[in-house]
């Protein structure tokens, strides 16, 4: 077992998102989580606009990313960020990071699935990523990450469970609405029945857009297995919600049921 912590928060006002990094990670290992994760756009604000993303943008060697690591390092967690990753075109990547309790990155993913809806277009300021990540041993066992709009194609999902993934971390800055909310938890529970895993959603919580059905979602949440709620956050305030993870109920939900193993590929 270990616990999983999940630092449902806005950008700081101030601007000094190492500072709100730091101060989450203590509380977070003062309360014993081994794990911590922070949501999408942490280090630059999904409604900045495309010249303030490219402008802003750090490649992972840069002062954000290091300085993080740096943290996670002197906390001992475990932890896992997004970024703003500079690439070699004029839009950079939204990135997810894992490190480890040394400082040390584990493992990068460059989101694949593009939020370009009715009333905005994540592409025209980001480059999408070209390849899923390949889920990450950790002593918590091994974690797959996906980011945000991610959550709507079970491939995704579908590809970290058939690759060893116990856990799947949704890491979002999930954009409000009507029926948002009510998709966010029925996507997650979806993700876990279907690949009999956990699974985290961590959404962001800011009142950014000055319009009440298209601020940010909060309501993050942990799915066993079995598509059983182990800890949420309380709506859209922040939070630090903290799950404990029992890699047991994995191996009891797919003895029970093994959908996994039934799958028939050649026919699909």
């Amino acid at each position: 077992m270990f616990k999983l912590g999940l630092a449902q928060c806005c950008h700081p006002a101030d601007g000094d998102v190492l500072g709100m990094v730091d101060t989450w990670m203590a509380r977070a290992k003062a309360r014993g989580v081994d794990v911590l994760v922070f949501p999408e756009s942490l280090m630059t604000p999904f409604d900045s606009t495309a010249e303030e993303f490219a402008a802003q943008a750090q490649p992972l060697d840069g002062p954000f990313s290091t300085g993080v690591d740096a943290l996670a390092a002197e906390h001992g967690l475990w932890t896992i960020y997004t970024a703003n990753e500079k690439s070699d075109d004029a839009r950079p990547y939204n990135t997810a990071v894992v490190v480890d309790d040394n400082g040390k990155k584990q493992a990068i993913y460059r989101k694949v699935h593009l939020f370009d809806t009715d009333f905005v277009r994540e592409s025209d300021k980001v480059r999408p990523g070209n390849e899923l990540m390949a889920p990450v041993k950790t002593p918590y066992g091994t974690i797959g990450i996906g980011i945000c709009y991610d959550l709507r194609f079970p491939e995704l999902a579908r590809a970290a469970a058939l690759a060893g993934a116990d856990v799947l971390m949704y890491p979002s800055a999930w954009v409000d609405g009507p029926r948002k909310v009510d998709q966010w938890k029925t996507l997650l529970a979806a993700r876990a029945i279907e690949n009999e895993l956990y699974v985290a959603g961590l959404s962001r919580c800011d009142r950014a857009f000055g319009e009440a059905h298209r601020d940010y979602a909060g309501n993050s949440c942990v799915f066993s297995p079995l598509g059983e709620v182990v800890a949420e956050a309380k709506g859209v305030e922040e939070d630090l919600v903290i799950a404990d993870i029992d890699l047991a109920g994995i191996t009891e939900a797919r003895a029970a049921m093994p959908v996994l193993e039934h799958r028939r590929p050649n026919v699909y």
